[in-house]
Parts: structure tokens; C-alpha cells; sequence
């Protein structure tokens, strides 16, 4: 049961936001910052709506038609890595959850995101600990986050094929690493991450 939605609802605080971001760990490519809002969080249509980490990737794809067709409102920003090196991925990622909210087409009366509070936001909003696992607004915004990020990540990987971006999405693997010492980094990676700024050394 989702308890925190579900007294919100009873208490007439409504619609609901929910905000997740996805790529923060990674070393390469965008940050991607989703919102959505939900007519119902408790849909029948919505039932296997979780934490993008713990679905498949073909589930995630299906589960990404199922928010956008029954949500009231979604909003994704995406925050390139330069902007990431610039700003550092904390900031960088407040700031895009603040744009995430205030772009939704429906103004939510409370906002509810996974792991941060959004400073600066002109809404009460809370961090729910856990919250893609314990929030369907916030799962919701997960695997639109998620979904968003890894189909720019495979679109990336058309364009430098040498480092394997569509299998590991920009993380570091082994695989990843190789490539970096191989070919050296590419515009898409972080330079402020210590591995990439080792080998700009």
C-alpha cells in the first residue's frame, strides 16, 4: 500500500507530483529529470508501475506507454554532461527537478521526490527516503526518467561506437573502462568525474 499518497488523497491534498532523476552515478551522457502527475496513482492500469531499477528494460519500455497514456501531466529536462561538469550533478539536479515541476502542464499541490528535497521550490514538497519503491508518482517519474535517458544513451552509441554506451548507459563497467583507456574520452563523458579527469592527466 502506498501509504503517504494515500494520505494525502484522504486529506483532499491533490494532484500529486512526482519527481525522479536518472544517470546522476553515471560518467557519460545527459542527467535526466522527469515529473509526472497522476490522475490516480492507485489505477488498475498502474499496478506494476515501480522503480525503474527493478524492472526489465522491455517492461520499462512498456511501463514508459502506461505513465505517458494515463498521466495528466509529465515533464522530463535533460541536463547534458557539459552542464553537469559545469554546475556539479548535485546542483545540476535540483535545478532540473525545479524546471521538471514548473513545467508540468497541471500545477501538482505536493510534491513528492526520491531522496532530495527541491530547494527553492515555490510548492511544499517532501523527500520520501526510498521513494521510486514506496511512491508510484515517483516510480512513475523513474521509468520516464530512465526510459528518456536510455534511448538518448543508444543514440549516443550511434554516434561513438567505441565505448558501448547502449549496453552500459554511460556507467562504469569494465567494458566501459577498457574503451576509456583505448580511445580516451569522448564530449559525452563528465570531466569532472575523477576516472575521466585520470586520464585527461
Amino acid at each position: 500500500m502506498k501509504v503517504i499518497e494515500s494520505l494525502l488523497i484522504e486529506a483532499g491534498i491533490t494532484p500529486l507530483a512526482g519527481v525522479d532523476e536518472a544517470g546522476r552515478g553515471a560518467c557519460a551522457g545527459p542527467l535526466v529529470i522527469a515529473s509526472v502527475v497522476l490522475a490516480d496513482p492507485f489505477a488498475p492500469a498502474l499496478k506494476k508501475v515501480r522503480d525503474s531499477k527493478d524492472v526489465s528494460e522491455v517492461e520499462r519500455e512498456k511501463l514508459f506507454e502506461v505513465v505517458t497514456d494515463t498521466a495528466l501531466a509529465v515533464n522530463v529536462i535533460i541536463v547534458p554532461a557539459a552542464e553537469v561538469d559545469s554546475r556539479g550533478v548535485h546542483a545540476a539536479n535540483l535545478d532540473g527537478m525545479r524546471r521538471a515541476v514548473q513545467g508540468l502542464t497541471v500545477t501538482p499541490n505536493y510534491v513528492l521526490t526520491d531522496g532530495y528535497a527541491i530547494e527553492g521550490l515555490a510548492l511544499p514538497n517532501v523527500a520520501v527516503w526510498k521513494g521510486d519503491q514506496v511512491v508510484t508518482c515517483i516510480s512513475a517519474a523513474s521509468i520516464i526518467a530512465k526510459v528518456t535517458r536510455d534511448r538518448i544513451m543508444r543514440e549516443i552509441d550511434g554516434t561513438f561506437p567505441d565505448y558501448g554506451f547502449a549496453k552500459h548507459k554511460g556507467y562504469i563497467t569494465k567494458a566501459h573502462t577498457e574503451a576509456l583507456q583505448a580511445h580516451g574520452p569522448c564530449i559525452e563523458h563528465r570531466r569532472s568525474f575523477a576516472n575521466i579527469t585520470a586520464l585527461l592527466k
